[in-house]
């Protein structure tokens, strides 16, 4: 097991009661637990950030860096097309 290092850390007002609402209601026993809980969903969330980047951004760079087309002209238009007409559904 690692080695505990102890922190101090500050909430405002709405922070702390949110980690209040989450012991009372019984989800955690304790706030650290909230805490621990927090900083592993921040830990998944840069992990896809940097996973999405090295395949997908890095990928489509070398595409574009190469001159190849990150499209076809008629896909992009209808692709276009569509968000439009979706958006001028969801208006009436």
């Amino acid at each position: 097991m690692s080695s505990v290092i102890k922190r101090t850390v500050e909430l405002i007002g709405n922070e702390a009661a949110f980690v209040d609402k989450k012991v009372a209601a019984g989800e955690y026993a304790s706030a650290i637990e909230v805490v621990r809980a927090g900083l592993s969903a921040l830990q998944d969330r840069d992990l896809a950030v940097e996973r999405w980047l090295r395949e997908d951004v890095v990928a489509t760079y070398d595409k574009v860096e190469a001159g190849e087309p990150l499209a076809e002209a008629h896909e992009a238009f209808e692709e276009i097309r569509e968000r439009h007409l979706s958006r001028i559904e969801r208006g009436k």
